[in-house]
């Protein structure tokens, strides 16, 4: 899951960087509603996951779980901060 997360977040700091004219992600660091954006969206698959979990739907709850993962990691670029700054939070939760 590591790795998965770590080469995740490379192609989302490449994408802020380069910003490919027909990447998705580009398309969230250069939206007109800026961050809110980003935010907007987290707030949309998390209603979505919480739906499907209610209803028992397994592949759909695994679904939305990657979409929120997905743009939280966009919003963390967004912010300059890294993966190991979540990290060292999770792990001081322990």
């Amino acid at each position: 899951m590591e790795d998965t997360l770590d080469e995740l977040f490379a192609v989302i700091e490449d994408r802020k960087e380069t910003l490919p004219d027909d990447s998705y992600t580009a398309s969230l660091f250069t939206h007109e509603k800026g961050e809110n954006a980003v935010l907007e969206k987290l707030g949309e698959e998390t209603t979505e996951l919480v739906l499907a979990a209610k209803d028992d739907q397994e592949d759909e709850i695994a679904a939305e779980a990657a979409d929120i993962v997905y743009h939280l990691l966009v919003l963390l670029s967004m912010k300059d901060m890294s993966l190991d700054e979540l990290e060292a939070e999770l792990e001081a939760r322990r």
